[in-house]
C-alpha cells in the first residue's frame, strides 16, 4: 500500500482465497484491505492514538439517511453521551479532495450535526469547526484532542 502523511502504525494484515484484510480495531473484525480502507485505517488510528479518543467512541460505515438516499458515513466519533462530535469523510490516496469531496462530508454532516469536520486522502486532510446555526466552516489546523 502507498505511503501516508499519516502516523505509521502497528496493524494486522492477513491473506484470505487471494485477498488481503486488515484489522479493524473499531469494527473488531477484519476488513478488505482497500485504497481507501488503507486510508481510515490511518486516520482512526491517528485519532485514537495521537488525539486520544477511545475506539469505544467511534463508529465506522455507519448508515444515515440523507432526504431518501441512505448514505454511509466512513468515521463518526462521538460524545460520551453519544451525540456525533466528529465527521470524517475519507478517499483513496488517489482521489485528490476537491470542492466536491467537501461538499459530500457537509451534505452528510446536515444529518450527522457533528460540529467538526475532516476530509483525507491519506496525503491531504483538512479539518473545520461546523457553525450550528449557519453550517458555516471555519478551517482548523487540526482537530481538538480528546477531552478539550
Amino acid at each position: 500500500m502507498e505511503q501516508l502523511s499519516l502516523p505509521a502504525f502497528p496493524y494486522k494484515i492477513r491473506e484470505t482465497e487471494g485477498k488481503t484484510f486488515i484489522l479493524d480495531l473499531v469494527r473488531r473484525k477484519y476488513v478488505r484491505l482497500t485504497p481507501e480502507e488503507w486510508v481510515r485505517q490511518h486516520v482512526l488510528h491517528y485519532l485514537h492514538r495521537h488525539l486520544g479518543y477511545p475506539y469505544t467512541l467511534m463508529g465506522v460505515e455507519r448508515g444515515t439517511r440523507y432526504n431518501t438516499l441512505q448514505k454511509r458515513t466512513d468515521i463518526c466519533l462521538f460524545t460520551s453521551e453519544g451525540t456525533p462530535f466528529i465527521l470524517v469523510e475519507c478517499k483513496a490516496p488517489e482521489v485528490p479532495i476537491t470542492a466536491a469531496t467537501v461538499q459530500q462530508a457537509v451534505i452528510y454532516n446536515k444529518t450527522v450535526k457533528a460540529p467538526y469536520l475532516m476530509v483525507s486522502n491519506g496525503k491531504q486532510h483538512f479539518c473545520w469547526q461546523v457553525n450550528s446555526n449557519s453550517s458555516a466552516l471555519t478551517p482548523l489546523e487540526q482537530l481538538p484532542a480528546f477531552g478539550s
